[in-house]
């Protein structure tokens, strides 16, 4: 815990820095800017979709039939609404991945363990496969899940949950892409598995925050990237 209150903490004062303010709000705003423009367009396709769906099933049906049709409309316009959120998450994460990362390992590997050997077992490639083997298991968490939001408490638990597992599947590997081998990369992910979720769902809370969300995916970003390199170093020190 305190391993991850440090990273956390060192991560918001990050945020002042020149390099980083110039791209801190980059993610999130590209992110609401991509999917508000999608929803403007496909906002009718999706909700029929969606209502199409749900008239064929069993409740669709037995809905239309005492006239409450308006009722599977107003569903299907909240189901686009569950479907784009998670989609905002993970673009702007991607976002953030491409964009932000970086700049945010040169800064924190520069700045707190310059004397940190660059060992370069990430490769672009596996930067790919494991972000996209992430979303595809956290698309399908949340579709999986979905059921369990009726029950009330699961719709408040389940997304900080799975945006957790997406945070530190993300963020961990280009975190250490570049200081760490391959051999190094699994023995951080072995040591520091509970610590990476911590922080991953302490930083999935604040996406609740009012404007604070807006420069989470950044400050995941950084959070992630000093508790990984700390223990980088930490394992080095050990040899």
């Amino acid at each position: 815990m305190t391993r991850v209150l440090t990273a956390l903490g060192r991560a918001l004062r990050d945020l002042r820095e020149p390099r980083i303010l110039a791209i801190v709000l980059l993610p999130m705003l590209g992110a609401i800017s991509i999917w508000a423009a999608l929803s403007l367009l496909f906002w009718n396709e999706w909700t029929a979709w969606l209502n199409g769906l749900a008239a064929g099933t069993v409740a669709g049906r037995w809905l239309e039939g005492i006239g409450a049709g308006w009722l599977l409309q107003a569903l299907s316009a909240l189901g686009v609404i569950v479907l784009v959120a998670p989609a905002m998450l993970v673009t702007a994460l991607v976002i953030t991945e491409a964009v932000a990362m970086p700049a945010i390992v040169t800064h924190v590997g520069g700045r707190y363990f310059p004397a940190l050997d660059r060992r370069s077992g990430g490769t672009l490639i596996g930067s790919v496969l494991n972000a996209a083997a992430g979303i595809v298991a956290f698309c399908f968490l949340w579709i999986a899940t979905l059921p369990l939001w009726l029950t009330g408490v699961a719709a408040l638990l389940l997304p900080p949950l799975t945006s957790a597992y997406l945070n530190q599947r993300l963020f961990r590997y280009d975190a250490l892409a570049e200081h760490a081998s391959r051999d190094e990369y699994r023995e951080v992910l072995a040591r520091t598995r509970g610590n990476l979720y911590l922080l991953g769902l302490t930083l999935a809370l604040l996406y609740y925050v009012p404007v604070v969300n807006l420069v989470v995916p950044v400050l995941s970003g950084l959070a992630f990237t000093h508790l990984c390199l700390g223990e980088l170093a930490r394992l080095r020190s050990e040899d």
